[in-house]
Parts: structure tokens; C-alpha cells; sequence
């Protein structure tokens, strides 16, 4: 229930200013409110606290901050929660339905608590990957000044004297299964992987979000690559706070921010970065709830005139925190402006266009490996690539960085879940040349569109990394990587060609052409078509049945408010 009304600027004023609001104000009384506070701006933090997961397990600390911030500058703040799923915990069994309706929950969860309570505006703080776009989901809806801040990124783990992280421990079960690897090696990576708070290291979907939500104007500059444990972490978060007030007298609203223009800054810094293809479906859903028309052409003509710049995992050697130290994203974004490709004129929350933020960011510090020249790019143009064909007539995206092959051409098979591909994997039916094809895993047949990142990682840890190609309805996580191409729409439940496939078709996948075909004849796939049985939802009750009902096809964000 958004608002374009600024003159409801002070929302909170219904309660501070009637007579009749007596009861409502005792309520507040009772968390701490005195006289003087019902004359401020109520001030929401949206925190996503959690100990399921260590990308959020701080974020009770940084909320705190952010409530200071608010309220040393005018504000009358107030905490509230929501939830967070640890997508790595939840990876490779039935937990990774609830991922991506996650997100859902998580944007419904805010607007519920922002619009119930009339907030004035508020600081939302993310972590997890699905934390960063449900909290934009909801701001861009509710369309009140709000600052986003991100958690921050883990530090890398160390072992033997080399950099790993949680994708090295998903492709050591690889190894293990191939016995490249015993017990106890196995048993010190998993130990070593994760050495503390914060998200995903490398350039994985909370990182790659991040850094968009940073392009995108809603986050304080430079605090999408500000590591978790560091210090000034907690100083953005008071900086976050003061600035919504800020914002609420400039009357500046994220639908200010959140244009079109902001979409395409967007873009670019993920296709610089060679960020998660998860981002495709992010940034389409937070469009939407912005009521912004973004759609996959735009990713495909931005891509076009953007290099893939950064050597980041899980195509590259270096991790967020490698590019913190030589100067983060804003010195990344700095590198783009100078080249025209970014909007420069683009308002940010900190009331400044983006070309006057940058203006201030150091430049990327001399000698530095991490980011290419754009002179001499790792790729020529972005790596996150839409491919259509009579597979995918809605599209589907595949993620090119790190391969030496643009085209693939072998026989399909066949896996109608994760399990069973899972199974063949492990039995060595999955062989040099073949198509793994993984179908009714979208966002209705999953239900909830799980990723696949213990598939390919166990392709990687048995060596069939680019020797195999992976194609789905579903997902896969920002650390998969190798020739994987998801997201396939429509999906195999709403009877998307994928659901006509068998095991031995002819299947050709071209990155140069963006084209994703199998060779079938029209006579046959009628056949197929009249033999093919309706795709039974597997929920009947509770949010995932609710999820199956709702959400619309992956390639408009597979989101659940879409009722038109």
C-alpha cells in the first residue's frame, strides 16, 4: 500500500495531534515514548537479526546504530524484525523452496509493520541474499524516505595459506565423492570456511546486490563493500538514520531515486562486477514494486556496451573484501562514470546526484589486480547473457564469465528434480558432452525456484566443469559457475516447452547468438503435447501452496503481487 502523496509526509502526526489517539499513544508510552517524542518524525528500522545464518547474526548491533543515528537528529526511531533464510543452510534438500518466497515474506513483513504503524520513513539493514531486495521490494512500494544498508561481506577463510570460502566447501564434497578428497580434508574445510559474521565473500548474490542497490542510489556510497566486522559499518548505520530526516525535509522519496536511468547504473556495475544472475530476478521485482517498466532487453542492451572488468569469485580469483581495500565500489562506479557509462545525474539518498558522490570517492589504488583496465577487459561486453529460443521463448540467462566456450551442443538428460539429478551425478550417468536438463524446480513447480549450487558444485569437484552444460527452470546460486544457463521460462509447470523434453533430444545452446533450441519436429512435440500430463502442484496448504498460486513467471521477477 504505497503512497505519491507527499502532503502525508508526517504520517505519525494522525496519532500525536488527535485527541481520540490517547489509547494509541499510551502503547507507545510504554516502549520508551515521552511528550516531546509524539512532536517527531516516527522513524522505522527495518532489522533483519537472525542467528540462522552468519550474514545476519550482527545485524541486532547495527540496528541499534542506526536507531541512535535517527534519534540524535530528530527522529522518535523504533525497531521491528523480520526474517531471513541462510540460503547455504538451506541448499541442496527441500529447505531451498523457501528461499526465494523468502523475499516475499520479507517485503510483505515490512510494508505490513511500516504501514500499520504509520511510519514516517525508516532504515532498512540486510544481510542474506534475499534481505537486500525484499527490504527495496517494500521501499519501493511504500515509497517513503528510507536509506537501505547492507550488513557487509565475511571474511575470507583461510587454509593451507589460501583464501576459501562456503563455494570451496560445496565443491570439497565434490572431491570427496570423487575420493580426490579423505574425511579429515573435507572436515578442515568446512571448519575453516566461514570464520565470522557477514555474507557471502565473493561476487555471490548478497555482494552482487549490494553493489547494485549502491548504483541504484539507495545506499550510503561505499557501504555495499564495507566488510561486516569492520568498525565504520556501525558508523553507516548512524549515518543511515540521520539521513532519513534528512530526506523527509528535502522531500525526497525513493521513487525519486529508483528511476529508470538508476535501473540501467544498476545494471552496469552488476555486469562490470559479473555479479549473480540472480540479480536479473531482483532488480525486475524491485522494479515493479517502484512501478518502474524494466524488462530482460534492458539487461541485454545495457550488456552490450559494459566489459566485464572484475576478477572476483566464483569465475575469479579475489573476494569483496579484496576490492574494499583498493578502493570498493565507488571507486569501481568512479571507473565507469569516466567512460560514460553511467547516469551521473541520478539523485541518490544522500540528496546529491551520483556523478557529486563520486566526485568525492578515491580512484582504484595503483598496482591493483582486481579490476581491469576497461582498455583491457575480461570480457568484451557483460557476462550475465539472456538467451530465447523455442527452450525459452520467455527467455532464460546464462552467466558466460570464467568459460572459454560460447556454444554447446549435446543429447538432454532428463532429471524432473534436484534429487533425482542429484542421484545421477553421484552414479555417473552424467557424462563429458551431455545436457543435464533440471525441470519443474521453477518459481510454481519448486515451488520457490531453488538454486543449484550443490549440483554444480559437485559438477566442478568431479571435473566436469564446462564439460557438461546444466539448464533449469530453477536457479542457481551467485557462487555457481560453469556452463549454466537458468531461470528457462516459461517454466515446466505453467507448460513451458522444457516440459516436453526427453532424454536424448538434441539440445544447442549458443551465447554468441543468444539462442537456446532442441531439435525436435513440430509433428512430434504435438505428440508429446497431447500425452503431457498438467504439472500437479506439490503444496496444497501453508505459503509455499500460497507461493505457487501467486508468483509469476521468472522473467517478470517471479513475484507474488503481480495481480493484473
Amino acid at each position: 500500500m504505497g503512497t505519491n502523496e507527499k502532503d502525508l509526509r508526517i504520517r505519525s502526526k494522525v496519532i500525536s495531534e488527535s485527541a481520540n489517539r490517547a489509547p494509541n499513544r499510551a502503547m507507545l508510552r510504554a516502549v520508551g515514548f515521552e511528550d516531546e517524542d509524539f512532536k517527531k518524525p516516527m522513524i522505522g528500522v527495518a532489522s533483519t537479526w537472525s542467528e540462522v545464518t552468519p550474514c545476519n547474526i550482527h545485524i541486532d548491533q547495527l540496528a541499534r546504530e542506526a536507531k541512535t543515528g535517527a534519534s540524535e537528529n530528530g527522529g522518535a526511531p523504533m525497531i521491528f524484525n523480520t526474517i531471513t533464510v541462510a540460503d547455504g543452510i538451506a541448499m541442496g534438500h527441500e529447505g531451498m523452496n523457501y528461499s526465494l518466497p523468502s523475499r516475499e515474506v520479507i517485503a510483505d513483513s515490512i510494508e505490513t509493520v511500516v504501514g500499520a504503524e504509520r511510519l514516517d520513513g525508516y532504515v532498512a539493514i540486510g544481510g542474506c541474499d534475499k534481505t537486500t531486495p525484499g527490504c527495496l521490494m517494500t521501499i519501493g512500494r511504500m515509497n517513503l524516505p528510507s536509506v537501505y544498508i547492507y550488513g557487509g561481506t565475511i571474511q575470507p577463510g583461510k587454509l593451507d595459506g589460501q583464501d576459501i570460502d562456503i563455494v570451496s566447501s560445496f565443491e570439497a564434497v565434490g572431491k570427496h565423492q570423487q575420493g580426490e578428497m579423505n574425511d579429515e580434508g573435507l572436515h578442515k574445510v568446512e571448519c575453516n570456511a566461514c570464520p565470522g559474521p557477514g555474507a557471502c565473500g565473493g561476487m555471490y548474490t548478497a555482494n552482487t546486490m549490494a553493489a547494485a542497490v549502491e548504483a541504484l542510489g539507495m545506499s550510503i556510497p561505499g557501504s555495499s563493500s564495507t566488510p561486516a566486522i569492520y568498525d565504520y559499518k556501525e558508523e553507516e548505520c548512524r549515518q543511515a538514520g540521520a539521513m532519513v530526516l534528512e530526506l523527509l525535509k528535502k522531500d525526497i522519496y525513493p521513487r525519486d531515486i529508483m528511476t529508470k536511468e538508476a535501473f540501467e547504473n544498476a545494471i552496469t556495475v552488476v555486469m562490470a562486477l559479473g555479479g549473480s544472475t540472480n540479480a536479473f530476478l531482483h532488480l525486475l521485482a524491485i522494479a515493479q514494486s517502484a512501478e518502474v517498466d524494466l524488462s530482460y532487453d534492458d539487461f541485454e542492451r545495457v550488456r552490450q556496451n559494459v566489459p566485464h572488468i572484475a576478477d572476483l569469485k566464483p569465475s575469479g580469483k579475489y573476494v569483496m573484501q579484496d576490492l574494499y581495500e583498493v578502493g570498493g565500489v565507488p571507486a569501481v562506479m568512479k571507473t565507469l562514470l569516466e567512460e560514460g557509462l553511467l547516469h551521473g545525474d541520478c539523485l541518490t539518498v544522500t540528496g546529491k546526484t551520483l556523478a557529486e558522490n563520486l566526485a568525492e570517492a578515491p580512484d582504484l589504488k595503483e598496482g591493483q589486480e582486481i579490476i581491469k583496465p576497461l582498455s583491457e577487459p575480461i570480457k568484451e561486453s557483460g557476462p550475465l547473457v539472456v538467451l530465447k529460443g523455442n527452450l525459452a521463448p520467455e527467455g532464460a540467462v546464462a552467466k558466460m564469465s570464467g568459460q572459454k566456450i560460447s556454444r554447446f551442443e549435446g543429447p538432454a538428460k532428463v532429471y524432473d528434480s534436484e534429487a533425482e539429478a542429484t542421484t545421477a551425478i553421484e552414479g555417473g550417468e552424467i557424462q563429458e558432452g551431455d545436457v543435464l536438463v533440471i525441470r519443474n524446480v521453477g518459481p510454481k513447480g519448486g515451488p520457490g525456484m531453488p538454486e543449484m549450487l550443490s549440483i554444480t558444485a559437485m559438477i566442478v569437484g568431479r571435473g566436469l566443469g564446462g564439460k557438461v552444460a546444466l539448464i533449469t527452470d530453477g536457479r542457481f546460486s551467485g557462487g555457481s559457475h560453469g556452463f549454466v544457463i537458468g531461470h528457462l521460462a516459461p517454466e515446466a509447470a505453467a507448460g513451458g516447452p522444457i516440459s516436453l523434453l526427453k532424454t536424448g533430444d538434441k539440445i544447442t545452446i549458443d551465447s554468441d547468438t543468444q539462442e537456446i533450441n532442441f531439435d525436435v519436429s513440430s509433428e512430434e512435440l504435438d505428440k508429446r503435447a497431447e500425452e503431457h500430463q498438467p504439472f500437479e502442484p506439490r503444496y496444497k496448504k501453508g505459503s509455499l501452496a500460497k507461493y505457487a498460486k501467486l508468483v509469476s513467471s521468472s522473467a517478470k521477477g517471479a513475484v507474488t503481487d503481480d495481480l493484473s
